[in-house]
This record gives C-alpha cells, sequence and structure tokens, in this order.
C-alpha cells in the first residue's frame, strides 16, 4: 500500500513538472519588442581590464580563483614576481603550456 502511494505521488509530481515546463511562445513578438541589434555581440575572450587579475600583486587567494592555479601555484606566482609580462609564467616554469593558454585571457603583469 505504502509503495503504491509513494508511486502515484512521484507520478504526479512528474507530471505536474512536466507541465510546468510546457509554456508557449506567442506566434508573433510584441509589436513593443525592440528589433534585435545587427552586431552580435563582443566573445567572452575580451575581457575587460578591470577584471583581469595582476600576476604582479594579487593575492594568493585572488590567483587560486584561476582554473589550475591551486596552493602551490599561487605562492609560485608570488615567489617568482616581478614578472614584465604574464607570458613568463610559461618561460619560467611557474605554470605549464596547458594551464596558461586556460588563463591567459583572465591575467595580465601591470608594471610599477
Amino acid at each position: 500500500m505504502l509503495k503504491t502511494l509513494m508511486l502515484a505521488a512521484s507520478l504526479a509530481l512528474a507530471g505536474t513538472a512536466a507541465m510546468a515546463q510546457t509554456a508557449t511562445q506567442p506566434a508573433t513578438p510584441p509589436a513593443t519588442r525592440p528589433a534585435a541589434p545587427a552586431t552580435t555581440p563582443a566573445p567572452a575572450a575580451t575581457t575587460p581590464a578591470a577584471a583581469l587579475i595582476d600576476i604582479n600583486s594579487a593575492t594568493e587567494a585572488e590567483l587560486r580563483v584561476l582554473p589550475g592555479i591551486g596552493e602551490a601555484r599561487a605562492r609560485a606566482i608570488i615567489a617568482g614576481r616581478p614578472y614584465r609580462g604574464k607570458d613568463e609564467l610559461v618561460r619560467k616554469n611557474i605554470v605549464p603550456q596547458g594551464v596558461y593558454d586556460g588563463i591567459q585571457a583572465r591575467i595580465i603583469a601591470r608594471q610599477r
């Protein structure tokens, strides 16, 4: 009896969720909707300068948010400062090329 009741409840919930996902779209867009822009937005690879992490001044915690940068690599980056360019992370064997490829658009090496 309990199994039957549980099965019925789960089927009812599944049916409700399926019905909630089937919202219909109007056949024509509303008259007040603005026209689509002629150009596409810039790709995510063009990160604004404010969002870049400066490898010459970032804290260990800030560096660790980068993919492939853990505690040891963050400390190695800090110990290898200052950097003239962000590509020095690979040239000085701080990070491997694959990790650098994943973070190069998110870092900068500002000069003081």
